[in-house]
C-alpha cells in the first residue's frame, strides 16, 4: 500500500484538490460505510480522475486513515492552543470555561461524531485508527488541560497535586454523559433541555468544590 503524500509537500492548488477529495471521501464513507464505498465512487463525487485519488493516496484504506487523522488533527488544533499564561490572581473558572465550551461543542459537532461512530464500527478492522484517533483526539485534550491545570495550580487558583488525573475527572464530568448520549441516542440527544455553557458550568461546580483554593 502506498502511503498518503502529506498536504505540506503540494502546491496550494493541489492542496485544495486533496482538500475537496477528502471532503468527497468523507461524505461516502459516512453515508454509505467503508466497504460499500470505492475509489471510483469517490473519484466521481469529488470530480476528478481515479488515476489523480490514487496517486494523492494509494488507495482505499490509506485515503480513510488520512481522512480519520486529518479530521482528528483539525479539530484537536480547533480547541487546544498554548496554555495561557495566568497572573497571580487568576480566576480558574472563567480561564476553564470557555476552553471547555469550545471542547464540547467541537467533540459533539456531527461531523466528529459520524466519524467516531465508523471509526468504532470498524475498530477489528483498523484497531491501530482507534487508537491514533484516542491519542491525537480525547488524550490530547487531557494532556493540554492538565497543563491549564498545572499552571492554575501554580498561580494559587487551584489545589492540583496531579494534574493528569484531575484532568481526566474534569474532562469526563463535562464530556461523559454529553458524549454517551449522543453516540448511542443520536446527536439531539447530547444535550437534552440544556446547552455547552450550562453543561461545563455544573461540572466545574463539582471540581471546583474538590480543588478550589476555599474547598
Amino acid at each position: 500500500m502506498k502511503s498518503s503524500r502529506g498536504a505540506e509537500e503540494l502546491r496550494p492548488s493541489s492542496v485544495r484538490k486533496r482538500e475537496s477529495m477528502l471532503a468527497a471521501a468523507q461524505e461516502q464513507f459516512l453515508a454509505h460505510g467503508y466497504e460499500a464505498v470505492t475509489m471510483d465512487s469517490i473519484a466521481r463525487a469529488s470530480g476528478v480522475a481515479k488515476q489523480t485519488l490514487y496517486s494523492h493516496f494509494g488507495g482505499k484504506e490509506a485515503l480513510f486513515l488520512e481522512l480519520v487523522g486529518s479530521q482528528t488533527r483539525a479539530a484537536s488544533e480547533r480547541v487546544l492552543g498554548e496554555p495561557p499564561a495566568l497572573p497571580r490572581d487568576a480566576d480558574a473558572r472563567a480561564v476553564l470555561a470557555p476552553i471547555l465550551e469550545q471542547q464540547l461543542e467541537t467533540v459533539l459537532s456531527p461531523g466528529l461524531l459520524a466519524l467516531r461512530r465508523l471509526v468504532i464500527g470498524l475498530l477489528p478492522q483498523f484497531p491501530d485508527l482507534a487508537r491514533e484517533l484516542h491519542q491525537h483526539g480525547p488524550q490530547r485534550a487531557m494532556d493540554a488541560l492538565a497543563e491549564v491545570l498545572r499552571r492554575l495550580d501554580e498561580a494559587g487558583a487551584l489545589r492540583i497535586p496531579d494534574p493528569a488525573t484531575a484532568a481526566s475527572q474534569l474532562n469526563w464530568l463535562v464530556m461523559g454523559e454529553p458524549v454517551n448520549r449522543a453516540m448511542l441516542l443520536g446527536d439531539d440527544e447530547a444535550l437534552p433541555g440544556t446547552d455547552a455553557a450550562t453543561q461545563v458550568a455544573r461540572a466545574l461546580d463539582v471540581f471546583l468544590a474538590a480543588y478550589g483554593v476555599d474547598s
